[in-house]
């Protein structure tokens, strides 16, 4: 099966929230050869605010990945506003998800699911799954989740 990520959107009725603006000294995406590099995204909801607390304290697993999919919809959102179409990226390659979590908290591949499901049912399986780290950390601002992944472009 042959996936369309615009489609796949569309279909989901997914409405992606602003691009978020970068808060540094970065460029929120970079392109080198056929590799598109994201620079870490927090979880932007819609109204530009973002979700913060740790997983295990002011947040659950379930608010965690809830959070995780949040950072997809944002960062697919930069995608578009800073390189172009969706159907341009061929595949994922590499996920790193953070999650400021407490230091008893151990699951945190359960919540950058939130990201990696959403990212495999644009993509499909066979492009929407890469290789992937997830850890957990303090993060700036108490944000929940922080995310970067590197995609592969098409020819």
């Amino acid at each position: 099966m042959k996936y369309d990520p615009e489609l796949r959107l569309k279909e989901l009725g997914i409405i992606l929230p602003a691009a978020p603006k970068p808060v540094g000294l970065y460029k929120p995406v970079l392109v080198i050869d056929k590799m598109l590099y994201i620079s870490g995204t927090g979880p932007f909801k819609a109204d530009g605010t973002l979700i913060t607390g740790r997983v295990g304290a002011e947040l659950d697993l379930e608010e965690g990945k809830a959070a995780a999919r949040q950072v997809a919809l944002a960062m697919l959102s930069s995608i578009k506003t800073h390189f172009g179409e969706l159907n341009k990226i061929k595949r994922i390659v590499k996920t790193l998800g953070m999650v400021n979590s407490t230091p008893g908290f151990e699951k945190h591949p359960a919540v950058i699911n939130g990201f990696s499901e959403l990212i495999a049912e644009l993509w499909g399986e066979e492009y929407g799954i890469g290789v992937r780290s997830a850890v957990g950390m303090m993060l700036p601002s108490n944000i929940a989740v922080e995310i970067e992944a590197v995609f592969e472009l098409k020819s």
